[in-house]
């Protein structure tokens, strides 16, 4: 494997580069806080909007994930009593998003969706700073290979899976699964995400644009494509938790606006930094 380190606020983060993506180390990212970091992605691990997470992204870039194996592996971390090791999670799914490793140089690494969604687990802050070095490094990679690398494509890529499941599983029919008809209700809870971020619809931002290309997320900022991304894994999980889409607008519409207002922040203290 090409192995790279990435610099973010002063904590290198390793990354391993394989014919499927981009592995980081969520070992590092972790060291960041004052506890273990073993102990970190434990705890990432026993959370149910992880697991979730993990199950949706497996289904759908892995043929040979296990999904009894990982109905079991759900109900074995809800006993508090039981290590949640990213060991026994790889073995016992034969997951393939997460990669660990005893010993002095190992350290469990993760698909970078996966890291996008660990990153925003420890913290919306952090993530926004691991987002910019991580753009500014593939930018750079793809410059000297003649390739492109699209921000908006990585952010959309990562949360899809987990929302696209929650929104089958809990809203659409039966009947309706794989037809036209699905698509309706991944629309209208696009919709609902895009009036909780951005205060309109698909269609009401077309009509007050009608000379512009694209639509309303190719137009969006940086920070905002993030907040629809992490708002994307918090719809789903109100969806399973089986709120209302009364209730989920309103939870999503104040997180979202919070999360713009600690995210614009942190983007203006990083030009700062460079600033001086």
């Amino acid at each position: 494997m090409d192995k790279q380190k990435i610099n973010v606020e002063g904590l290198a983060i390793s990354m391993e580069k394989t014919a499927f993506g981009d592995y980081i180390s969520l070992t590092d990212i972790a060291k960041q806080s004052e506890r273990k970091a073993g102990l970190i992605i434990i705890d990432w691990l026993r959370n149910r909007s992880t697991l979730r997470f993990l199950e949706a992204w497996e289904q759908q870039y892995n043929p040979g994930f296990k999904v009894m194996q990982m109905r079991n592996f759900k109900e074995l971390a809800d006993d508090s009593r039981l290590d949640i090791t990213p060991q026994r999670f790889i073995e016992q799914t034969g997951a393939i998003g997460l990669t660990s490793k005893s010993g002095r140089y190992g350290g469990t690494y993760g698909h970078q969706h996966i890291a996008l969604n660990f990153c925003y687990w420890i913290s919306p802050e952090f993530q926004v700073y691991f987002i910019q070095e991580f753009e500014r490094l593939k930018k750079d990679e793809a410059e000297r290979l003649g390739l492109s690398w699209n921000l908006r494509r990585e952010l959309s890529k990562a949360n899809y899976p987990i929302h696209t499941d929650a929104v089958r599983e809990n809203l659409v029919p039966l009947l309706d699964w794989n037809t036209k008809r699905e698509g309706l209700h991944f629309a209208s809870e696009a919709d609902l995400l895009n009036l909780a971020v951005f205060g309109m619809t698909a269609k009401q931002w077309r009509e007050a644009n009608p000379e512009a290309k694209g639509n309303i997320r190719d137009t969006a900022s940086e920070v905002e494509l993030q907040v629809l991304a992490n708002m994307e894994s918090t719809n789903a999980t109100l969806i399973n938790m089986g709120f209302t889409r009364e209730e989920r607008f309103a939870s999503l519409s104040q997180r979202a606006a919070r999360e713009i207002e600690i995210l614009e922040a942190a983007k203006t203290t990083e030009k700062i930094k460079k600033l001086k």
